[in-house]
């Protein structure tokens, strides 16, 4: 009894742990959807009011409790602060305690973190600039082949070089499909239909969760993609009998792929029990 009462003392520590650690990683996030888009630093200067190029003060850049006490305006000049500041930090720090609760706590849910961090910025970024930065997109790939070679218990050299040859074949094989795709429909329109941003994202994608849960995110991705064109098409019918509107499909992956980390193996097991 006692050794149950540490246990879950360990864990509920350990999710706080990682709620706090999603607040802080949370605040940072929000800076470089803002700068790496625009090719600016993440680092220098330090975080200040894009109106009034101000720095913020230590007392106002607590992740979600400054806005609220600022009731969502800058000190100094009374600009407004964007909701999504408050709400990339409560996502981010939401998925951390996911990861906490559907991972052993420790080195395998802070590796899942860290993909949920890079898919939330992602999602984020794409869906305001259609931008999908390679600052996230390659590094998050390199960590996905690391993790599949190290992250999952392989001591052994040679079953770890298998598990991270596999994962880069899993996001060759990926990156590939979607060239493919792309590459039909510029046959098709005469114009391209995504960046290379969206092959890099579903490349790591498949580094981090391998080539089925890769498809069903690209599935996921699609169906989200085609019910959001649907939309823009029904507001704006202009413009999209014109072809003009653009689809962030990145935020759909990276959507997708949010889904994927905590319900892809049981929606995969739920689909293919109906093919036997």
């Amino acid at each position: 009894m006692r050794l149950r009462i540490t246990e879950r003392r360990h864990a509920m520590i350990a999710c706080v742990f990682f709620a706090i650690c999603g607040l802080l990683l949370g605040s940072f996030l929000n800076v470089c959807i803002v700068r790496l888009p625009a090719g600016e630093s993440v680092v220098r200067p330090r975080s200040h009011c894009r109106q009034c190029q101000q720095p913020i003060a230590n007392r106002d850049n607590i992740p979600v409790l400054s806005w609220l006490l600022l009731r969502a305006k800058c000190r100094a000049c009374g600009e407004r602060i964007p909701w999504r500041y408050p709400a990339v930090e409560l996502a981010t720090c939401v998925l951390f305690t996911m990861c906490c609760l559907q991972f052993s706590p420790g080195w395998p849910a802070g590796c899942w973190a860290l993909l949920c961090f890079l898919l939330l910025g992602l999602a984020v970024m794409d869906a305001e600039t259609l931008l999908l930065p390679d600052w996230f997109t390659l590094p998050g790939l390199m960590a996905g082949v690391a993790f599949a070679a190290l992250g999952r218990g392989n001591l052994a050299w040679p079953t770890a070089l298998r598990a991270a040859g596999r994962s880069l074949l899993a996001a060759a094989v990926a990156a590939a499909a979607l060239l493919l795709i792309a590459g039909v429909y510029w046959l098709a329109r005469r114009r391209m239909g995504m960046g290379m941003g969206d092959v890099k994202l579903l490349a790591m994608l498949a580094a981090w969760l391998g080539l089925r849960q890769a498809a069903l995110v690209l599935f996921l991705a699609v169906i989200a993609g085609a019910l959001y064109g649907v939309k823009l098409i029904l507001w704006h019918p202009r413009e999209g009998s014109a072809g003009q509107l653009a689809v962030p499909f990145g935020t759909m992956l990276s959507l997708a792929g949010l889904y994927s980390i905590f319900l892809g193996e049981r929606t995969l097991g739920w689909y293919l029990q109906f093919l036997r």
